[in-house]
């Protein structure tokens, strides 16, 4: 019997990938928030797989009732890390809206994001849109057709108001940059007024994602940008219709981020290490054959303690495809991207991004120099500790060498894929700034109710 067990150790052991020796981590207790969205996905996966384990983590997740919530928590050591916008620790950084030196090692997804408006609103936005062969309208589609809208509502002394998710949310500034490239001013930020509002001609305010349908559908706003599953819960309610997704605005554009204290990963190296290994494994599981996992991720994450919305809404884009108006569902393969593509990887290049927005809004009030963008990104963004331990993934057998951009410097090739064609090169942040028609540009400022400058 001895003999037999031995002979079947040994087998196991000869066909099991190199597990390295596991990490002597720091903290092995670890408690995580996250905002019920399906980009939250690698967090349950790593849970529910048992990947966190592997690692000797183990790890509670805990919904969060928002994202200011979610960001003081973790500032305030009652989360050990976060799901978060890829936003909030650039912001928190620089100190826009709190201050505190929060980090990232590991971003969670590309896309995933959609523009949904009332029936009402799409009803006249119709009439602006071609349409093809079959009658269906042409995608991508421009804010130009909500123009005409948004000026109608303005002649009969109505604000057209639209929500977003925080103020330094992908969301806001995906829908800030849509609604400028198609000539609608969605207003600024200034040290004196944190609205967004001023010269706005669409009132953007913040609203909870969970809450989005149901606050579209009360009136109280005409349409909004969030992740999935509330564009798609429009649709399934018969309230709404998602004109546009992040994947049309921007392809392959990024999205959430894993966010902890810099003085978290300072305290505990090896637990960091675990955590981002952990993830990237998950990562990996989202995307791999194809997307053959996602029907079972999206079963985990209908669960009550997760998304918890019915599995039908979350498949409807959590599956390769995405429905606009009801009927119309049209095939998105990349709208959810958790791996490929280095979605994972921390480039310098997105963080550029995100603080070229708040420039251009005034969120940052004064010009900076292209340097200061490279400096606040190296700060935050952290390559270097996802690279170790994707190595260590590739020591041991788990992951493919070929997977992971062990040579780049962090900065994306200049992409001009976005909705208005304006190139986005993220080692100049000045001179794209300025290239775009609408918002601040160098020297001006946001001062009273007007631009100056």
């Amino acid at each position: 019997m001895k003999k037999l067990l031995a002979a079947i150790a040994t087998t196991t052991i000869l066909s099991a990938p190199a597990f390295a020796e596991m990490l002597d981590v720091e903290k092995d207790e670890l408690k995580f928030g996250f905002i019920k969205l399906t980009d939250m996905a690698p967090l349950a996966v790593a849970y529910e797989k048992g990947y966190f384990e592997d690692e000797g983590l183990f790890v509670t997740l805990e919904p969060q009732a928002n994202w200011k919530v979610l960001l003081d928590r973790v500032i305030d050591g009652e989360l050990d890390g976060a799901h978060m916008l890829a936003g909030q620790p650039l912001a928190a950084t620089i100190g826009f809206g709190t201050k505190a030196h929060v980090i990232t090692p590991f971003s969670m997804d590309l896309n995933g994001n959609g523009i949904t408006v009332s029936n009402e609103v799409w009803a006249e936005m119709k009439k602006n849109i071609p349409v093809d062969a079959e009658g269906k309208p042409v995608h991508p589609i421009s804010a130009s057709a909500l123009k005409p809208v948004v000026e109608s509502y303005r002649a009969a002394g109505k604000p057209f108001n639209m929500g977003m998710v925080f103020p330094v949310s992908t969301h806001n500034y995906e829908l800030r940059y849509w609604l400028a490239a198609g000539g609608l001013e969605p207003g600024y930020y200034s040290p004196d007024d944190v609205s967004g509002q001023i010269g706005a001609d669409v009132l953007l305010s913040v609203t909870p994602p969970p809450q989005m349908p149901a606050t579209l559908e009360a009136g109280t706003i005409y349409g909004y940008c969030v992740g999935e599953p509330w564009n798609q819960q429009a649709v399934f309610k018969g309230i709404g219709v998602p004109v546009i997704t992040d994947y049309e605005i921007w392809k392959n554009n990024p999205e959430k981020v894993f966010g902890i204290t810099a003085e978290f990963a300072e305290e505990n190296p090896n637990t960091t290490l675990a955590i981002t290994k952990a993830l990237i494994r998950a990562a990996m599981w989202l995307d791999e054959n194809d997307n053959a996992n996602r029907p079972e991720a999206v079963e985990i994450l209908a669960k009550s303690e997760y998304v918890g919305a019915d599995a039908e809404v979350i498949a409807n884009s959590m599956t390769g495809t995405f429905e606009y108006e009801k009927g119309d569902k049209r095939d998105v393969p990349d709208f959810n991207v958790f791996f490929r593509y280095y979605a994972t990887y921390p480039y310098y290049s997105d963080a550029v991004w995100y603080l070229s927005q708040m420039r251009r809004w005034g969120q940052i009030a004064e010009s900076q120099p292209d340097s200061w963008y490279d400096e606040v990104a190296k700060s935050v963004y952290k390559p270097e500790i996802y690279l170790k331990a994707a190595q260590m993934l590739v020591e041991e057998g788990i992951a493919d060498k070929a997977d992971f951009p062990w040579n780049t410097d962090g900065y994306r090739e200049p992409t001009a894929d976005i909705i208005d064609g304006v190139e986005y090169n993220g080692r100049t942040p000045n001179a794209y700034i300025d290239s775009l028609p609408i918002g601040l540009k160098s020297g001006q400022t946001v001062v009273g109710n007007k631009v100056e400058g």
